[in-house]
């Protein structure tokens, strides 16, 4: 992690994540259909709107920026330094610049931890992250060009595209990045990571 001592006040403000008493993201409960495309937007009937305060208590944060100013957004710039984040690479997801696109889709909604954050700036396109409640409800996040979402080590999720079947994204990481998921499974909750996350929220 960087020196503290070289984060100036600025920086550090920058770096805050979004108030949700200004701030918000598209979020709601899903529903139980598990027999139709991932794809859609799955909303409860009526729908049950999740707020950023919630999320935030689950541990997910959030960032709205524009993404036009990529990669001089000093914001941007900023959340990278005092968070640590020193490595960067960008996803180009669509069934166009995917190789064994439908495979993969599948795959990454498979309900998963990792043993590190998962942070993804969207800079064009959108997509859903799905993550886990405290009473294992599942909420979709809508993930739209210039949201920068973290989601905290140990927590339960997945990852689809939306029906605009396209994202790119920026993959932040701390030091080299690892992308191992761990699908759930009954050991999965007693791993290291998981238990640091329950213990924490």
């Amino acid at each position: 992690m960087t020196d503290s001592m070289q984060i100036t006040e600025q920086e550090a403000a920058l770096a805050q994540p979004e108030n949700p008493s200004t701030a918000s993201i598209e979020a709601w409960y899903m529903d139980d259909d598990t027999s139709t495309d991932q794809r859609l937007e799955h909303k409860q009937s009526p729908n049950k709107p999740c707020s950023l305060e919630t999320l935030q208590s689950l541990g997910v944060l959030y960032w709205s920026m524009d993404p036009s100013s990529y990669p001089e957004d000093p914001k941007l710039k900023a959340i990278r330094k005092v968070r640590g984040y020193s490595y960067e690479d960008t996803v180009d997801i669509s069934p166009d610049t995917l190789p064994g696109y439908d495979e993969k889709i599948k795959a990454f909604y498979e309900e998963h931890i990792h043993t590190d954050e998962e942070i993804r700036y969207v800079l064009d396109g959108s997509g859903y992250f799905d993550v886990r409640d405290g009473d294992d409800q599942w909420i979709r996040i809508s993930c739209k060009a210039g949201d920068l979402i973290v989601l905290p080590e140990g927590i339960y999720h997945r990852f689809t595209l939306d029906q605009g079947n396209y994202i790119k994204a920026l993959r932040l990481f701390v030091g080299e990045p690892v992308w191992t998921p761990y699908n759930r499974t009954s050991e999965i909750d007693q791993h290291p990571s998981r238990i640091k996350y329950v213990n924490a929220h």
